[in-house]
């Protein structure tokens, strides 16, 4: 069994569509970044690479490249489940969090929990996704930005 942590954060602004585990959500402001700023799906991207001992997703997929302008962050997760594939090793468990003081996510979580599982061809059951406000602590809390952690146990294949 192998274990890796992602964690990543961006800035809620205005003219941008928002992204979590693939799913558009609602609201008046989405995330800043090179791609769609999914950061549900960069923190597992990141947490995956890290039990396949591979290197962070920023190598992948530099935000200095215009391939990545815009992307959809689905697709840099099914990029990373094949190079973890490509190294024998198949998913176990995913345990992430997303803090986010608006919008309220939890309505969000069992269609993004579908999706996510959908995407890497996981059961429901080895994926957990819970929404926290952070009480109005920090970027996330005050409605500034919106971050995600995630643990990932990869198995051999």
């Amino acid at each position: 069994m192998r274990t890796g942590i992602g964690y990543d954060i961006h800035k809620l602004v205005t003219g941008r569509k928002l992204v979590l585990g693939g799913v558009e959500i609602p609201f008046k402001k989405g995330l800043e970044g090179h791609s769609d700023a999914d950061v549900l799906l960069h923190a597992i991207c990141d947490a995956m690479l890290g039990a396949a001992g591979l290197n962070d997703i920023g190598t992948y997929f530099p935000d200095t490249d215009t391939r990545y302008k815009d992307i959809e962050s689905v697709k840099l997760l099914k990029k990373v489940s094949e190079l973890v594939t490509g190294k024998r090793l198949a998913v176990n468990n995913i345990d992430t969090i997303i803090i986010a003081g608006e919008p309220r996510l939890l309505a969000f979580v069992p269609l993004i929990r579908k999706n996510v599982a959908g995407i890497l061809e996981i059961s429901e059951s080895a994926l957990s996704i819970k929404a926290k406000t952070a009480q109005g602590i920090g970027p996330a809390g005050k409605g500034e930005a919106i971050e995600a952690f995630s643990v990932v146990t990869l198995k051999e294949r």
